[in-house]
């Protein structure tokens, strides 16, 4: 086991280089860039970006903006769209401040140094390091992923077992019937639903819209802090969860019928053993083998690539809605950074789930696998 985990742990490497290398070289084919975000700000033609220049983490504000703008020369040419005019002077400054003046090798070369050491630098457009906001938007999104995965598991495993067991019966029709036409609803149009039904949309008024906790926050008690809490959590918890509440419960309950279905379960039957017996005491481990191991990769999924619309539309500052706005407005460090954690945590927990088939089942032996 030890050889296998070794192996995987080199295999990431060149895992997490080619996936950096393919972004890197996409980006720099793409459209637009913290030059022209800038530029576009100074000559008032930033209609997509999130956020403005000024107060956040670039040196250039409104004066400085003002001051390319007058000095500019008509006649100068730039490879940027809008910088017409321009000082190329900003031009240049803009260049180094933003990396821009070393060629593409150079500066793709430098980030994975400074990613080796965890050195992620700070975000283009606000006064914080990468690392802090990462850290400042964490807690939503571990309050989301973390809380969905596990009511989607508490749900999903229970029903799907009872279905197995009554493969065929009404209650499982009815209940196939509810959980297809919950996944066929996308989650960002239920929690739309929702808003309207119970958070002061048409109908009551029951549920916060914004925020993770309450303006009184400090003031509350523990228990009240709780209270609040959950409250904040239960409609994007229920919008979230929709789609993977089908997915697990159709998992589960196939994985069963495929062990039920096998001889040892009739060998298990034909010694008296009950049916409460053959179904926990052997069944479970066995079927249970995909649905445990794939939890971490679960938790991941909702945790960094679920919540984005949630996120933005019940107003919660988490890590989608930043992934989202670091593109729309080319901060550069925020996306890399983002894109780097994010694929060595995946990769590790994939190595995790591995590892799980064998917590759950010590007949599996990855020795003798290929990685």
């Amino acid at each position: 086991m030890a050889a296998y985990i070794v192996r995987r742990l080199l295999l990431m490497i060149p895992t997490l280089l080619g996936i950096m290398l393919v972004s890197f070289v996409i980006v720099q084919f793409a459209p637009g860039g913290p030059v022209e975000r800038v530029i576009a700000q100074v000559t008032g033609q930033d209609t997509g970006a999130t956020d403005r220049i000024s107060g956040g983490g670039s040196d250039f504000g409104s004066d400085q903006a003002a001051q390319a703008g007058a000095t500019g020369n008509t006649g100068v040419t730039s490879r940027y769209r809008g910088a017409q005019g321009l000082d190329p002077e900003f031009i240049e400054r803009l260049e180094k401040q933003f990396g821009f003046d070393r060629p593409p090798h150079e500066r793709f070369v430098l980030m994975l140094w400074n990613y080796i050491r965890f050195d992620f630098g700070e975000s283009y457009f606000r006064d914080i390091s990468v690392i802090d906001l990462v850290l400042e938007k964490m807690p939503v999104s571990i309050s989301l992923g973390l809380w969905m995965t596990l009511i989607s598991y508490g749900i999903s495993i229970p029903l799907g077992i009872g279905k197995a067991v009554r493969d065929g019966t009404r209650f499982d029709v009815w209940t196939s019937a509810v959980i297809i036409i919950g996944y066929a609803i996308p989650g960002f149009l239920f929690a739309v639903l929702l808003i309207v039904l119970f958070a002061g949309g048409t109908f009551l008024d029951w549920f916060p819209l914004r925020g993770l906790t309450s303006d009184n926050w400090a003031e509350l008690s523990w228990h009240e802090r709780i209270i609040d809490y959950f409250w904040h959590l239960t409609l994007p918890l229920i919008s979230m969860a929709l789609a993977a509440f089908a997915t697990t419960t159709l998992l589960t309950k196939n994985s069963f019928l495929d062990e039920i279905r096998k001889q040892y379960v009739m060998t298990a039957r034909a010694k008296g053993l009950t049916e409460n017996q053959v179904l926990y005491g052997h069944v479970f481990r066995n079927a249970m083998l995909i649905i445990i191991a794939g939890f971490p990769g679960a938790f991941i999924g909702a945790f960094f690539a679920g919540s984005l619309l949630i996120e933005t539309i019940f107003s919660l500052d988490g890590l989608g809605l930043l992934g989202f706005e670091s593109i729309v407005n080319r901060d550069y460090p925020v996306v890399f950074a983002t894109l780097y954690i994010f694929s060595l945590l995946g990769l590790v927990v994939n190595l995790i789930s591995d590892l799980t088939y064998t917590w759950i089942d010590p007949r599996i032996d990855f020795e003798t696998r290929e990685v």
